[in-house]
């Protein structure tokens, strides 16, 4: 039989809508497309297989709640350039599987995008250099009481330009006959609230200023500039704050991720600035969002990452993973400002190599440093050698390790790998077992004597040792 489709939607009359729930209930309908009216109570499936959620981020935690009670068996498809934090918390801890698409649509290019102090200077040029080039413009003032005031200055600012208002209090018949004289490009200048976010596809709208834009969310400005930049003409959005002396460190943060990703797709990285800045909140409470900033974004998905797995069973690690081994050596280990000029450049490339956990993650990284900037200068070689005997001493459980030009004394932790009669036998043993560059300190401590050459050279040394004394099955 063939595949029975309907919608169901405030739009519908209270007839219409009750026949189709009907149908619903009875199994009828096969695939019923709706709005937010979809987890009303009187919505009851004959047999709910599949929920797709497109626009994810405009369900609220209580939306959420109402969309488990439909069916708890039922498979869930989400769909949004912006998870919430929450969400993409729960995805990068594996509670929730995760794709991306990172494929932007053919010939799209990317928003330029501006944050400045509100002039009106600022918002007649904007607004003039896309009435030349034949394109329309959105101007985001999200304040219904002053709205009309806002149109009425653009009016007079552009007098042989047509401007006109959109909002949420408006009757929907208005609102619906607004947006489709701006589709079809009989108004120029859209003045609108936060109605705009989603679902708003007009190819021929170049330019959107946003007023007051630290005072909007990091995902919801995402979504906003989206509104924009849908055709292959290049683009401009323009965040407009009332003083940026006066920001809060949290909208300062937030404008900042908006001017730097400004490519197709990034989407997720916006999502995950804002799950740094926010935090992840309860999985089972009502908060989308919380601090986190004790620990750390990375951190905490890491530590989340391992609750999970202990709770599916997985064996818990002798050696705590997060613990971090002190190092001391003799030389300059960093990444030489004449290598890399840019500060956020070094900061990243640091933060990046630090979470490294395996020796071949180092090896790309290291040959992707070779093939875009060349031989390494010997401070980084330093680095990554020393980032090598990092993972060494985490793996083996060595709390630290200092190197002098006389040798290396290392500190284990008190529940390491090191088997302690290997080690004994290994300073104090029979000639054919006895390494003389072997002294045991004490019960935690090991000197190694060797002469310092390299920290390459160190970490072989420290290898080659340690493969000795270590309890391979733990």
């Amino acid at each position: 039989s063939p595949i029975r489709t309907d919608s169901l939607s405030r739009f519908k009359s209270k007839r219409e809508q009750n026949e189709i729930l009907k149908q619903v209930e009875s199994g009828q309908i096969d695939i019923l497309i709706g709005t937010h009216r979809l987890l009303s109570k009187d919505v009851k499936f004959n047999r709910l297989g599949l929920l797709a959620i497109d626009e994810e981020h405009r369900f609220g935690v209580e939306h959420k709640e109402k969309r488990k009670a439909l069916n708890a068996t039922a498979h869930t498809l989400t769909l949004t350039a912006t998870p919430i934090p929450r969400t993409l918390n729960m995805a990068l801890a594996g509670i929730k599987d995760i794709s991306l698409i990172k494929s932007p649509p053919t010939n799209r290019q990317a928003i330029r995008t501006t944050v400045a102090a509100y002039s009106d200077e600022i918002v007649r040029s904007a607004i003039q250099a896309e009435i030349d080039r034949g394109g329309q413009i959105y101007v985001l003032h999200n304040r219904v009481e002053t709205i009309s005031k806002e149109a009425q200055k653009l009016r007079e600012f552009f007098p042989k330009t047509t401007v006109r208002i959109a909002h949420g209090q408006m009757p929907e018949n208005e609102v619906e006959d607004v947006m489709l004289d701006f589709y079809r490009g009989n108004t120029q200048i859209l003045v609108c609230t936060t109605l705009i976010e989603s679902g708003i596809d007009v190819p021929n709208a170049g330019t959107i200023i946003i007023h007051r834009a630290d005072q909007l969310g990091l995902a919801q400005l995402y979504q906003i500039r989206g509104r924009v930049g849908r055709s292959h003409r290049k683009s401009y959005a323009y965040l407009l704050v009332s003083d940026t002396a006066t920001l809060t460190d949290d909208a300062r943060k937030r404008l900042d991720v908006l001017q730097r990703f400004v490519d197709l797709g990034s989407g997720f990285h916006v999502a995950s600035h804002d799950l740094e800045i926010r935090g992840g909140g309860n999985f089972v409470g009502p908060e989308q969002s919380g601090h986190i900033s004790a620990v750390g974004l990375d951190l905490f998905i890491e530590m989340l990452g391992e609750a999970v797995a202990e709770l599916k069973g997985a064996k818990k690690a002798l050696i705590d993973p997060h613990f971090e081994p002190e190092l001391k050596t003799p030389v300059i280990c960093d990444i030489p400002v004449t290598f890399i000029e840019s500060a956020d450049h070094r900061l990243a490339l640091y933060r990046r190599l630090n979470f490294c956990k395996t020796e071949s993650q180092l090896d790309d990284a290291y040959q992707n440093l070779r093939d875009r900037h060349g031989e390494l200068p010997q401070e980084l070689q330093n680095f990554f050698a020393l980032l090598r005997i990092k993972l060494l001493a985490k793996t083996i459980g060595i709390e630290s390790v200092s190197v002098k030009q006389e040798g290396i004394t290392l500190t284990a932790l008190e529940h390491s790998r090191i088997d302690g009669t290997r080690a004994l036998h290994l300073a104090q043993g029979p000639k054919d077992v006895r390494d003389s560059r072997v002294k045991l300190l004490n019960s935690r401590q090991i000197f190694i004597t060797t002469p310092f050459k390299n920290l390459s050279e160190t970490r072989l040394i420290l290898d080659e040792i340690l493969n000795k004394l270590v309890i391979l099955d733990i």
